[in-house]
């Protein structure tokens, strides 16, 4: 047995929180069994609501506005620096990298530095699968990336009868929501047999007891007011963790917890000194019961996704507050990647509905965030101070966003924010 254990990091597409484990009609049940012999994080969140600044986020432990991940890698946004990514750190104390499957932090996969890249042979779990049945040396680093719940998404089999299917909240009920909420949940169907037999491989190999495993997603659905906002279906994440440290037993966690946490708690873990740029906390202090919460508070951003729409947020148990920057006043469609639900949401006037540059959301009596009360007078010591933390934030982390416009590298891809879809032809930043 390796003195360390072994980090084996899986992570999916546009999943949100919408697996069994979270209390959802979506039987996912290799991830319920992660949940039950591991620890279930509750209120997770990313730190940006985008592909590429979630994950880069996480893999560093800095904001997307602190490692330079403002945007998309497939649209020209890179890492300022490659060597802040989490194996660079684990490799000094004796770790192999191996990655699997989809990366998304660069385009150019040498450039990250893992020491085998995998070519999948059928698809990610087999590929997984025979490299831990290959006896690989300990202790290693695995990043294992799935695409089953990006869409396009599967069509529905005999298990999502989409008749008996209920689309996410911020959706209306109709029979084109429906069937692509149904459509959602056999790829996320998909998407568990390949952790199943992940977790399936770890067993036979005899790995699971020195194994951590780290099962996330970046950010939430690809549906309007989802994917790419600051709302809690946005940068609400599942993450389940499952292993050595205390990570046992079918607990749930329901501290505040951001990924940007997660590297400074592996840090911990390992009893290695943490980087001088990480900018999240460890959690290990809650996971050992010496504090019942770690964070007061968390922090999420967006810059690009397809286009430029700038925005930043502080989230509390109680209370959520968002700052909208620029101009727009409604919201920039080529960011909602498009679907049945943004063709229903565009036909009945979502192009003309207002948005507020400044919200502020109750979570107690408002969880869906459907009633701005920035407004309320009788609220202006909450908004203050939430204000307050947002703007502390933003220094602590020397945000550009402070002087103004944050500038997209030469030669990327961007739309237009009066586009509609992420489809549109871009136009190239000189």
């Amino acid at each position: 047995m390796a003195l360390r254990p072994n980090i084996l990091y899986i992570h999916s597409h546009d999943t949100g929180r919408y697996i069994e484990p979270y209390g959802h009609a979506i039987p996912t049940p290799n991830m319920l069994r992660l949940a039950k012999e591991g620890t279930l994080f509750r209120q997770a969140f990313c730190a940006a609501p985008t592909c590429s600044a979630s994950r880069a986020a996480l893999l560093t432990g800095q904001s997307p506005h602190s490692n330079g991940m403002n945007g998309l890698t497939h649209r020209g946004f890179e890492l300022y620096d490659y060597s802040h990514h989490i194996l660079h750190t684990l490799r000094k104390v004796g770790y192999t990298s191996t990655l699997c499957g989809v990366q998304h932090v660069s385009t150019d996969t040498s450039k990250i530095g893992y020491d085998n890249v995998l070519s999948l042979k059928m698809d990610e779990e087999t590929t997984a699968a025979e490299f831990l049945h290959d006896t690989p040396a300990e202790p290693f680093f695995m990043s294992v990336g799935f695409m089953n719940t990006h869409r396009p998404y599967l069509e529905p089999g005999p298990e999502e009868d989409e008749r008996y299917t209920l689309p996410p909240p911020p959706l209306c009920d109709t029979p084109e929501t429906r069937h692509e909420m149904a459509c959602y949940k056999a790829s996320a169907r998909c998407y568990d047999v390949g952790v199943g037999r992940i977790l399936d491989a770890l067993d036979e190999t005899g790995l699971t007891e020195n194994t951590l495993v780290i099962n996330t997603t970046d950010h939430g659905l690809e549906f309007p007011n989802m994917k790419c906002t600051l709302f809690d279906d946005g940068i609400g994440v599942m993450l389940t963790i499952r292993g050595p440290g205390g990570f046992n037993g079918g607990r749930v966690y329901d501290g505040l917890t951001s990924q940007i946490d997660i590297f400074p708690t592996v840090c911990e873990l390992l009893g290695i000194d943490r980087p001088k740029w990480l900018e999240g906390r460890s959690f290990m202090p809650a996971i050992r019961n010496d504090v019942d919460q770690v964070n007061e508070e968390i922090f999420a951003e967006v810059s690009y996704h397809a286009s430029y729409e700038p925005q930043r947020t502080v989230r509390t148990d109680r209370w959520k507050y968002i700052r909208r920057y620029g101009d727009w006043n409604t919201s920039v469609l080529p960011n909602c990647g498009d679907s049945v639900s943004k063709d229903l949401w565009i036909e009945n006037g979502w192009a003309d509905r207002s948005v507020d540059s400044e919200q502020l959301y109750d979570l107690v009596f408002d969880p869906f965030e459907a009633n701005n009360v920035a407004g309320s007078s009788e609220l202006n010591d909450v908004l203050s101070d939430m204000r307050q933390r947002l703007d502390n934030w933003m220094k602590r982390t020397d945000d550009p966003l402070q002087t103004g416009y944050i500038a997209a590298p030469s030669g990327s891809k961007i739309n237009r924010s009066d586009d509609v879809s992420p489809q549109d032809e871009p136009y190239i930043v000189e």
